[in-house]
């Protein structure tokens, strides 16, 4: 083979510069438009559940509110710093994914799983773990079964398109327990096949129960078991592509978990604003420049906060004890008060 002449090899050099400088070029191009859309739009498109109380549900004259809806409208004052600056689109379990890959949604706030198969073939990333829930049983008071393990032979309502199915089948299975399974395309329907008595047992997050719970015809006739069978991460979803947005929502929800942490709260912001904490400083966005890091202003953490409150005071509002549902932190708390959320520090 001939030595390549000394211009020929200048030539491949360059071409193969230019090759890495396209390379690194290319996903500055394409990374960064999510926000830039959103904003020349004037307003955050969030998918949201049609229907979950506690979660994201609406009221006789349409308003929306949940624990969901709260973080899409902290999203929207870290942006634009107006809250209400956000279009709410229900999403149904078997469309929710493809509403986020196909760009129909900018993000998806709604108890959706993270799992490996959902990141690796659909398109999508998790941006973090807003509530850490599991899979449990509901059922009748007068059933006395005090325990999963006696539920061998029982017919189980459930909703198709959703994890649910698959965590049932291993738990039977890997029990010895024999199982008949009752599927309905949504949450309300399969709980209205279980108020009908068309199953003995409805099985869902533990979450969606204790809302599902409260719409039964009598709902104190009827308990959650205490077994917990499934893990269940729920976070916000994007397309993947996009980093700059990734880390916008991911690092909106870790300033909602540190918020609390450091007692940032909605109605002390103004004082947080004054504080010569270095963590609180950082959050409140009076030092350093994290915001700007991400595409927004300084203050993009206290616009969250003041908009909505920090975690603590979403998760109580909406779920917790200043709600209907009541259901104790539990892994929700913070890791300094016996849970499991932390937050990456903003340093």
């Amino acid at each position: 083979m001939p030595i390549p002449s000394e211009e020929c090899r200048l030539s491949r050099i360059a071409l193969l510069l230019s090759l890495g400088f396209a390379l690194l070029a290319f996903p500055q191009h394409v990374g960064a438009q999510t926000l830039k859309t959103i904003k020349e739009r004037g307003s955050l498109i969030c998918g949201v559940n049609p229907d979950l109380l506690g979660f994201a549900s609406r009221d006789e004259r349409g308003n929306w509110t949940g624990f969901d809806i709260d973080f899409c409208r902290a999203l929207a004052a870290a942006i634009f710093d107006d809250p209400k600056k956000v279009e709410f689109v229900p999403t149904a379990a078997t469309d929710r994914l493809a509403a986020v890959q196909s760009g129909k949604v900018d993000v998806l706030s709604r108890n959706t799983t993270w799992t490996m198969s959902r990141e690796n073939s659909l398109g999508v990333l998790f941006a973090g773990i807003a509530f850490y829930d599991g899979q449990g049983f509901m059922l009748r008071r007068d059933a006395k079964i005090d325990t999963a393990l006696e539920l061998s032979g029982k017919t189980v309502c459930a909703q198709s398109g959703t994890t649910t199915e698959l965590n049932l089948a291993d738990y039977f299975r890997a029990n010895n327990m024999s199982l008949s399974v009752a599927t309905f395309p949504t949450a309300q329907e399969a709980r209205t096949g279980y108020d009908e008595k068309k199953c003995d047992v409805l099985t869902s997050d533990v979450s969606q129960l204790h809302a599902e719970r409260l719409k039964l015809s009598a709902p104190n006739t009827h308990i959650i078991l205490p077994e917990v069978i499934s893990k269940e991460p729920l976070g916000p979803v994007v397309r993947q592509g996009d980093d700059q947005w990734l880390n916008l929502i991911k690092w909106t929800l870790y300033a909602l978990i540190n918020a609390e942490e450091l007692g940032v709260e909605q109605q002390s912001i103004d004082e947080a604003m004054k504080s010569q904490k270095p963590d609180v400083r950082r959050i409140v966005g009076t030092e350093g420049a994290f915001g700007e890091q991400l595409g927004l202003s300084k203050d993009w953490a206290a616009r969250a906060v003041k908009a909505v409150g920090n975690y603590g005071e979403v998760y109580e509002r909406n779920v917790g004890s200043q709600s209907k549902l009541a259901i104790p932190r539990g892994l929700n708390a913070l890791w300094t008060n016996g849970g499991v959320q932390y937050a990456p520090p903003i340093r």
